[in-house]
This record gives C-alpha cells, structure tokens and sequence, in this order.
C-alpha cells in the first residue's frame, strides 16, 4: 500500500538510506541519546554534550547536519492532546487526483494538522487534526470541506488509545 507523505519531505529517499549507512559512532550515540533523553533545559545541547563526552559546538553541528540529511525530521515535544484538554482525531477524504494538491495545501494551511498522507483506495489522503475542542475540529473539516468541495471527509475520533513507543537502536 502507498503511504506517501504530502507534506514536503525533505531529500530523496535514496540520499537518506545512503546518509545512514555513513553515520559515525557519535552521531549514532546522539540519535541514541535524543530519542528519549532530550535535556529540557535552556542549554540543552550543551547538557547533552556533556553527557556524551562531547564540545557543543560538536553536537550542534552534528545535529544540524544530521538533520539537513533528512535523518532528523524534527525535534521536540509530543503532548498528549487529550491530557492537556484538546480533541483529535484521525480524518479521511476521497480526493479527486487533480484536486490533490489544492486539497493537502488547504489541509497543511491549518496548525492542528499533524500528519497527512496519501494512500490506496477510494479514502486516498488521510491526516491527524488536533484543536482546542470538538467544535473546532468540526468546522476545521467543515472549512476544509467548503474550501476544497470534497465531500465526505471521515471524522474517526479514537475511542482508545493505544501507543507504541518506536526508538531506533543506532548501535
């Protein structure tokens, strides 16, 4: 099954698979290390630093590097939508193939998207909504829905949640 990503990506996948096969062992330890040990404090890179053994300007260059390779999409904190008050949900839309540009640049224009993907089947771009209250995610799909003319857009609130940590071993 496709599972493309309609937002920018970044580099080819071809240059990020060749990008890493060539890491160095420090830049293994540090995609190690910010998975789920990221310092929060306002020199963060320089916490981590000395953690590893590392100068910060080392780490910072690394990073930013690794990160131009497309090896590191972003960095930054991932909050429980529901434990901080707000309601998500996973959408769907059957999108015409030549409407499916215009359809992901007016999904990508609201902040609370998180995610947006075209797949195979008659449901072909599906993206995560996030926003202060029901309400507002209603009249986000209803917005997206008058802005575009696709109809239906499938609001799938979940109704449990089931989260897997996915850490990747870089040694």
């Amino acid at each position: 099954m496709k599972n493309r990503p309609t937002k920018p990506a970044g580099q080819s996948k071809d240059k990020k698979a060749k990008n890493l096969f060539s890491l160095s062992p420090k830049d293994r330890l540090i995609l190690n290390e910010i998975q789920r040990k990221f310092p929060v404090t306002h020199r963060p890179f320089l916490a981590l630093a000395r953690r590893l053994g590392m100068k910060e300007k080392e780490i910072l260059e690394r990073v930013q590097r690794l990160k131009e390779a497309g090896i590191i999409r972003r960095i930054g904190a991932s909050f429980s939508a529901r434990a901080v008050g707000f309601s998500s949900t996973l959408c769907a839309a059957k999108v015409p193939p030549e409407k499916i540009e215009e359809f992901v640049s007016v999904v990508n224009s609201y902040p609370g998207v998180t995610h947006n993907y075209e797949r195979e089947g008659d449901f072909n771009l599906w993206f995560t909504l996030i926003a202060p209250s029901r309400k507002r995610i209603e009249g986000i799909l209803a917005a997206i829905s008058r802005r575009t003319g696709v109809r239906p857009i499938l609001d799938l609130p979940a109704t449990n949640t089931l989260k897997i940590a996915v850490d990747f071993n870089f040694e």
